[in-house]
Parts: C-alpha cells; structure tokens; sequence
C-alpha cells in the first residue's frame, strides 16, 4: 500500500513560429511571499503594546493611530513550555522588534504594558537597546472592581 510515483512523456512539440513567454508571478498572487515584511513609509514614533502574561509575552508595534506594523510572540522566537513566560525570552521578543523598528527609523516610542507576567521589563529593555527613546510608559492591566462572580447556593 505505499505511495506510488506515475511519470508520463509528453510528446508535443513546439512550433517555431510560437513563443513561450515566462509566467511572471504578481504581488496579488499566493505565491509571492516577502523576506521581511517592512512598511515603506517611514515612521519616526510608535506605540509599543506589551502583553506579558504568565505563560507567554507578546509585543506589538503600531504606529502613533494604533495601525499594527509588527509584531512577535516568545512563542513565534520558538519558546514552549514554561520557557515562554520568562524574563529571557521576553527580552528576545524585545531586541526582534527594537531591531525591525530602528530598521523602520523609529526615534522615540510610548509603551503600553498589559498584565502581570514577568517579561514586563525585560521586553522593554531589549526595546530601548536599539536607541530608541521611551516618551511614556502606561500600565493598562485589566483590574476586576467588583470581586469574582459569587458561588451559587447550595441546593440539597
């Protein structure tokens, strides 16, 4: 029952009087697929989106209206595991996305940081190593102010 591998001849020839043309794909097909996905206008400020969660750290960079232009995960860097949520995977995430922003000419960044997670700093960090300059940091952590949800009565 194994694969099988079935090769045919083609016997057609081609005329002279015919040319063939190479098939040239185009930026709309599927096929055609970017190194490195850059944005071509350049950007001199940002806004750095930090998300460090227990298990994971994801950093995004958008511009000053909030358009994402990039972003990474410690998961996407090839972390698994527990490996993901710490301090030294969040810095890597960091140094890949300060390095696509200085590429970019990013000058100056605020930073808005959501969770608890330990990659908080350390994604930071990596960030400014790159010469960009961190106009403001806000924590935006989602806080509950009314308590968890009761428990149900007991019914007997």
């Amino acid at each position: 029952m194994g694969k099988t591998k079935i090769t045919t001849k083609s016997t057609e020839k081609v005329s002279k009087e015919t040319t063939v043309k190479p098939v040239l794909p185009t930026e709309g097909d599927a096929q055609v697929k970017a190194v490195a996905k850059t944005p071509k206008k350049k950007v001199t400020s940002g806004i750095l989106f930090v998300d460090a969660t227990f298990n994971n750290t994801k950093v995004l960079f958008g511009d000053k209206l909030g358009n994402t232009l990039f972003w990474s995960s410690a998961g996407t860097l090839g972390f698994r595991g527990a490996k993901k949520g710490t301090p030294f995977a969040a810095s890597k995430v960091g140094d890949l996305i300060g390095e696509k922003a200085s590429m970019l000419g990013v000058k100056d960044s605020g930073v808005v940081v959501r969770g608890v997670g330990s990659g908080r700093e350390p994604a930071i960090r990596a960030f400014m190593a790159h010469g960009i300059e961190i106009t403001s940091i806000k924590d935006a952590t989602p806080v509950p102010h009314n308590g968890p949800k009761a428990k149900k009565p007991r019914r007997v």
